[in-house]
């Protein structure tokens, strides 16, 4: 088993060394003016793969809920590697320049694991209550800010994301900045497991939009209230701490993969590595959107998962519960499953990097409420004024949907998707692909379907 385990730790450093031959370009310009912020946080993210300078195409993916740019990394280098004449520009929201990564760069060995078992301390409320402005109409404003650089550098400009970034990538081409319809900048959207119509949280009511509502048992705060919660903050499940301990217990496992973990991180002795993907692997994840697919712990006694059952309902018992070791002579370990579309060590090599993380720590609430509230259309809603998603019918842009068999979209989500815009949309389904296995699998699959879609698209779009 030893030395099985070496030979993968050896192929998978060899592949990814080629794959990560050169780092990303992180750029940073001036995004849309918020009201109450402070001009730093007012800015435009990218990190820049491939052809810099005079690409033929430019694809700007966007990140999940909760994700930052990190989530993108491998994908993105994918593309490139296989066109040349691509750059891939994956986005970092605003509110990743509220993380401390300096610390998480700077931490010795020690301070890591202080980290992975206590986190870094969150900001406060009422110090970020600017975030409250952070919603849709600046989102997609600071995104464009880069749309438009990109179409300085070629006509053939390509906006998508992954998850909830896929379903901005929709907005975008739907809404009005201003009397110009954004799907006018665009030669198409690359929608990976997401769509528009999507969310997670239901359609809502402007009552529920200005006061507030309960999803899953969890208080969603209103418009009115965002002082109290200007981020996604639920400590039991996700927020600013969790997100840090995460990272922290990523660089951990990527660095020691087989050693022991802390014993005052984890419930039972685990290593490193079975540490950090117990939080994610899809069998052991209680929500879908927060899955990948790599293998399975070993050593370990299971039971069911109550907290899956309690989001998911009745799929929610097919999700397990690891509760104890079982053989107490040595720690719960992982087994790559050598036919599952990720790798857990590519996974946890890629989750922190200097350029940028996998998660975003603090997510603002005002984004999740606006969205769930715009829908396809916000003319003759109450908030047709401030969500200007009005062009959704007259988007003419081709269209690429890639779904997951394990993840958040179907086929049919893409045909509906295609009844709300009227335009072809391109589906292709991924077998035994949780959420998150779209943008971390080792396979190029993923990028091979873009490359193939994107070169045709854009040929036909420049008239060539």
């Amino acid at each position: 088993m030893k030395h099985a385990l070496l030979a993968v730790i050896f192929c998978f450093s060899f592949g990814a060394a080629a794959l990560d031959a050169r780092p990303p370009l992180r750029v940073e310009r001036t995004g849309a003016v918020a009201p109450g912020t402070p001009a730093r946080y007012n800015a435009s993210i990218t990190l820049r793969y491939g052809n810099l300078t005079r690409p033929d195409r430019v694809l700007i993916l966007a990140p999940g809920f909760l994700g930052g740019a990190g989530s993108l990394d491998r994908v993105a280098r994918q593309l490139v590697d296989l066109d040349p004449d691509l750059a891939v520009w994956t986005v970092d929201r605003r509110s990743n320049l509220l993380e401390p990564q300096d610390r998480l760069r700077a931490a010795s060995d020690a301070e890591l694991h202080r980290i992975a078992r206590d986190g870094l301390r969150a900001l406060a409320p009422e110090n970020v209550a600017f975030m409250k402005e952070w919603g849709l109409d600046v989102t997609l404003r600071d995104m464009r800010a880069a749309v438009l650089e990109a179409r300085t550098l070629t006509p053939n400009v390509l906006l998508g994301g992954h998850s909830l970034g896929a379903t901005l990538a929709t907005l975008y081409a739907a809404y009005d900045f201003d009397g110009a319809p954004g799907w006018k900048d665009l030669t198409g959207l690359v929608l990976l497991d997401g769509t528009l119509g999507m969310n997670a949280l239901p359609k809502l009511s402007a009552e529920q939009y200005q006061s507030g509502f309960t999803w899953n048992f969890l208080p969603v705060p209103g418009v009115r209230d965002l002082g109290r919660m200007p981020y996604v903050n639920y400590p039991n499940v996700f927020g600013p701490d969790r997100a840090s301990r995460a990272a922290a217990l990523a660089r951990i496992a990527a660095k020691d993969p087989n050693g022991t973990c802390d014993a005052n991180i984890t419930r039972f002795p685990v290593t490193n590595l079975a540490a950090a993907m117990l939080q994610v692997e899809g069998i052991y994840s209680p929500m879908p959107m927060l899955a990948v697919t790599t293998g399975r712990a070993t050593n370990v006694r299971e039971s069911y998962n109550w907290a899956a059952v309690l989001l998911n309902g009745a799929a929610g018992f097919a999700a397990r519960d690891p509760f104890n070791v079982r053989d107490s002579s040595k720690p719960v370990g992982w087994q790559q499953d050598e036919r599952a579309p990720t790798n857990a060590l590519d996974f946890v090599n890629r989750y922190w990097t200097p350029e940028s993380d996998f998660a975003e720590w603090y997510f603002p609430t005002r984004l999740a409420l606006d969205i769930a509230a715009a829908g396809f259309d916000t003319r003759g809603t109450p908030f047709e004024k401030t969500l200007r998603v009005w062009h959704a019918k007259g988007v003419r842009l081709p269209v690429l949907g890639v779904s997951a068999q394990n993840g958040l979209t179907t086929a049919a989500s893409y045909e509906a998707l295609r009844a709300n815009l009227g335009s072809p949309v391109t589906v292709r389904a991924l077998p035994g692909y949780a959420h998150l296995d779209v943008v971390t699998a080792t396979s190029n699959e993923v990028a091979r379907t873009i490359v193939g879609w994107a070169e045709p698209t854009t040929a036909t779009a420049s008239g060539e």
